[in-house]
């Protein structure tokens, strides 16, 4: 729930922003991947913290998950600073890059180097959500995330329309209105983490950097890192397969886009909670009771991803009305997009979870190996044939995305069959 609620911020966005034109949601569609690319490089790293809490909290070592949260505080705040100036000074680059027409160039710019002001904020709340995901602590973050959302859902007219002595400010007032909601969520969550009352006390002393330490969350995390920005690099990659095809298809990728993000963010929701807990069993010697974790996992992620991918093929044209209300052209590519992708959704649930257990294990490279697998070496070379070599044109790109859903999880699936990630596991607990 507490990442639908963040990916509520981008449906928000897209749903006013529709209400200015095709153009102002093509400008933040071609945003969106490159900055989702910018913070999966500092993402990995908070996972790392949940793995690495996780495993003393499984073996009831409550000073070395305070120490451990403490490290990860102070890491993830260097990283987002140096990530929040390389993000604004790349926009203008970067938009040329994957090919920004004149006509919503300044928007998109514009866009990016507003959310990379807010970058800072929006990591400190991840960390914040990391560690108290590592100890089981799940509730009070969704709770706070839903209170900024629901403060989202006003601050996003107000600052795009104006009200008032409040100018409006088009495109970059949806940046504007996550911002000061990324901030207020990061506030709290780090108050919470010092005050030490919900089960992590982080302390100014325990945050001198500790190089061994360092080394091992980067050791765990840099594969978790390259693993969902490869992700977000093909996402953008195809965005410049796309652009080709003109606003229109851009917008309607943008729709489609955001609807896979929806539908991966429960599929990440399972990952996260089956990393968890295979963490914290791996802490606490149950290696058989982490592989019924996994193996329960995969069955509600297959069948509860399925279900809702049935359901928005039956709804993708209202669904994509909603965003973009009177652009039929732009209406009929986005509803053809969810119907060619959504039948496929429980098989990327499948390949999910299983990369949340071999987080949970530490064998984050077999996560990042499926991934780039996946979709460096089966979907865009997909996309392009089918889009550049074949009379589907657009169409072409829509169909890569169910192909290599079914190729990763099967591929995913056959290896966690084999094991390697147990033998693997039991073998580093008798060298430790």
């Amino acid at each position: 729930m507490a990442n639908i609620l963040q990916t509520a911020y981008q449906l928000i966005d897209t749903f006013w922003l529709g209400r200015l034109g095709a153009n102002a949601v093509a400008a933040v569609s071609l945003s969106f991947p490159v900055l989702f690319l910018i913070l999966s490089l500092g993402a990995g790293l908070t996972l790392a913290g949940t793995v690495i809490v996780g495993n003393h909290k499984g073996a009831g070592d409550q000073k070395l998950v305070n120490y451990s949260s403490s490290q990860t505080v102070i890491v993830i705040f260097f990283i987002s600073l140096l990530l929040s100036a390389i993000g604004y000074f790349a926009a203008y680059p970067l938009m040329k890059l994957i090919g920004a027409g004149p006509e919503i160039l300044k928007d998109s710019v514009d866009y990016f180097q507003v959310s990379s002001f807010g970058f800072l904020f929006l990591f400190m709340f991840f960390v914040f959500q990391s560690l108290m995901r590592g100890i089981g602590n799940v509730m009070l973050p969704m709770f706070i995330v839903l209170g900024t959302v629901l403060l989202n859902l006003i601050l996003d007219p107000l600052f795009i329309f104006g009200y008032g002595d409040i100018p409006g400010y088009g495109v970059s007032g949806a940046a504007i209105a996550s911002v000061i909601t990324q901030g207020i969520s990061a506030f709290i969550g780090i108050v919470i983490l010092f005050r030490g009352k919900m089960g992590i006390k982080i302390n100014w002393h325990q945050m001198k950097p500790d190089f061994p330490w360092i080394r091992k969350m980067f050791f765990l995390g840099i594969p978790a890192s390259l693993e969902q920005s490869s992700r977000s690099a093909a996402m953008t990659i195809m965005v410049m397969l796309v652009t080709s095809f003109g606003s229109a298809a851009i917008a309607a990728y943008g729709i489609g886009a955001r609807i896979l993000s929806l539908v991966i963010v429960p599929a990440l929701g399972f990952a996260i909670a089956t990393t968890t807990l295979v963490s914290q069993n791996i802490g606490a010697g149950q290696i058989k009771r982490a592989e019924k974790i996994g193996n329960l996992s995969n069955k509600i992620a297959f069948f509860g991803l399925t279900s809702v991918g049935l359901l928005l093929f039956a709804l993708a044209e209202p669904v994509t009305r909603f965003f973009v209300p009177g652009d039929e052209k732009v209406i009929k590519d986005g509803a053809l997009f969810i119907k060619i992708m959504a039948p496929s959704f429980g098989l990327l649930g499948v390949q999910q979870v299983l990369n949340g257990v071999f987080n949970g294990a530490g064998f984050t490279k077999a996560s990042l190996l499926i991934s780039v697998f996946s979709l460096w070496m089966i979907r865009f070379p997909s996309a392009f044939i089918l889009s550049e070599k074949t009379s589907l044109g657009a169409e072409g790109i829509w169909w890569a995305f169910p192909v290599s859903n079914l190729i990763a999880a099967i591929v995913a699936f056959t290896y966690y069959k084999m094991g390697y990630w147990k033998i693997r596991t039991i073998r580093n607990r008798h060298m430790d």
